[in-house]
């Protein structure tokens, strides 16, 4: 299974204007993707029916397997680096499922479990590991909560759970203001949504995947169904689908999460699409890692 196409933007628009005019109907005509069509199939669903408390975060991580990558056990460091921010979360309401053909070293904690993928087809199978996660999460007994796909090798700021909850977002969340890390050189930027001081600058939905927290409501179906449609695009494409489906996503204040380039195993490495993530390092750099004390306060870092 290959990533899905992200829809073009005009075409968004002209979506987003059929379902406000015509609803459903008119919208369907417009010709919509499998994930336009899981959303507004959400939305309907959703339409009149009270929002019930989220009560939980499940943390969905897809883990590049072994036989694709050179040195696996730098794979499970940065995983269980990222691990140690959950741990280490001021709320406990949390669970993380990993997903891979093997199963990595875990620390022993009832609220982290791994998902067996055996699904033979070549290529990359990040895509197919988001789907097998959601199809998981739909099987699964348990209450309203909130679902992050968060990679494998990003760290949580310790507040991320506690946020979550103290704000309590009925429709989700949206990490506009994140960290972008160069391994290589310990620079450090802030991503963030441009103002006339920085017109260029990016938000951090728009350069790492774990960037999206969306409210499940598992008496729905379609709220499973809508999970899985829109992992299988791009990040960029999360707040259009999220808004399609009805659910408004919430920003946080502070950076919630430290996204870590240039460590030799990074998703985007494998396919060649790092450099302009470095070059933005260095154009909206804050100063070195060593320099930021905020940085170790909030984040997992002493192993990275």
């Amino acid at each position: 299974m290959a990533q899905a196409p992200a829809t073009p933007k005009m075409r968004r628009l002209a979506i987003r204007a059929a379902r406000a005019v015509g609803g459903y109907g008119l919208a369907s005509r417009v010709g919509l993707q499998a994930s336009e069509t899981a959303a507004l199939a959400l939305r309907r669903a959703r339409s009149g029916r009270p929002v019930p408390r989220a009560e939980r975060v499940v943390f969905l991580i897809p883990l590049v397997g072994p036989a694709q990558v050179g040195d696996w056990d730098a794979v499970t460091d940065r995983l269980n680096a990222t691990l140690r921010g959950l741990l280490a979360q001021s709320d406990a309401r949390w669970q993380a499922v990993i997903c891979c053909q093997q199963r990595p070293p875990l620390p022993d904690d009832d609220r982290i479990t791994h998902l067996s993928f055996d699904d033979p087809t070549p290529g990359n199978d990040k895509w197919r590991k988001l789907g097998a996660l959601c199809d998981a999460l739909a099987a699964q007994d348990g209450g309203p909560a909130y679902v992050m796909s968060f990679d494998a090798d990003d760290l949580p700021h310790r507040d991320l759970v506690a946020r979550m909850f103290s704000q309590g977002a009925p429709g989700g969340y949206l990490v506009e203001r994140g960290y972008v890390m160069d391994h290589a050189t310990g620079e450090v930027a802030l991503a963030a949504a441009p103002d006339t001081r920085e017109p260029l600058r990016k938000p951090f939905w728009k350069l790492c995947g774990s960037c999206a927290a969306l409210h499940h409501d598992p008496a729905l179906p379609e709220s499973a169904a809508f999970l899985r449609a829109m992992t299988m695009h791009e990040h960029r494409m999360f707040p259009y689908l999220a808004g399609l489906a009805g659910l408004r996503l919430q920003s946080f204040a502070d950076p919630m999460v430290l996204y870590v380039l240039n460590h030799g195993e990074n998703f985007g490495a494998r396919r060649g699409r790092v450099g302009f993530k470095t070059r933005f390092v260095r154009r909206f750099s804050i100063g070195q890692r060593k320099d930021l004390s905020e940085l170790p306060r909030d984040f997992p870092l002493d192993d990275v």
